[in-house]
């Protein structure tokens, strides 16, 4: 009788200790463990990030630094760069700007404040080739957006900067090039 008292207190423990083991890893009850990944900078999804850390260059390179103003073309305007830019503008610039890049693409009809520009126009094309990188890359917003407020990019063109490297977005540039000079 002895041993069978002291085996139920071994149980007994034993499943005290279970019990409590699973109170906290299945988070009954939740205890703020010290964490080092919390206790830094960060920013949650769809808030804008932090700066650059000063001195630090993008991971494709030093491509375009902010302070430094738009960048100088890098990539020579060969026969392949434009082939390759020609490309890239089917897959992702036709949609909006059209074939010929007029800003006439099949999504245009539907955007009703604010056209896709024309490539082939003055305006576009008496732009420096830093400048037009930027606007790739960073897309060109409307900050006085009254319809949608939470909705910068409402009517006007998103960043490519993720959709696009910078090699490509400078092969995108090279072809823009060359739709005023073939007149297409």
């Amino acid at each position: 009788m002895r041993l069978f008292k002291q085996l139920v207190g071994v149980f007994v423990v034993l499943g005290v200790l279970v019990g409590a083991l699973m109170i906290f890893s299945y988070d009954v009850v939740k205890i703020q463990w010290v964490s080092f990944m919390g206790l830094q900078p960060s920013y949650s999804t769809q808030e804008q990030p932090l700066p650059v850390p000063a001195l630090s260059i993008p991971v494709e390179g030093p491509a375009y630094i902010l302070a430094n103003g738009a960048p100088n073309n890098p990539v020579p305007s060969d026969e392949t760069s434009i082939a390759r830019g020609a490309q890239i503008f089917a897959t992702n610039c036709v949609m909006c700007h059209g074939e010929t890049g007029q800003g006439n693409g099949i999504v245009s009809a539907f955007l009703v404040k604010k056209k896709p520009a024309d490539l082939t126009g003055v305006l576009v094309q008496t732009k420096t080739d830093g400048a037009l990188f930027m606007s790739i890359s960073n897309g060109v917003f409307n900050p006085q957006n009254t319809l949608f407020p939470d909705d910068k990019f409402s009517g006007q063109m998103p960043p490519m900067n993720e959709n696009l490297t910078v090699r490509e977005r400078w092969d995108v540039i090279n072809y823009i090039r060359t739709l005023l000079a073939t007149g297409q």
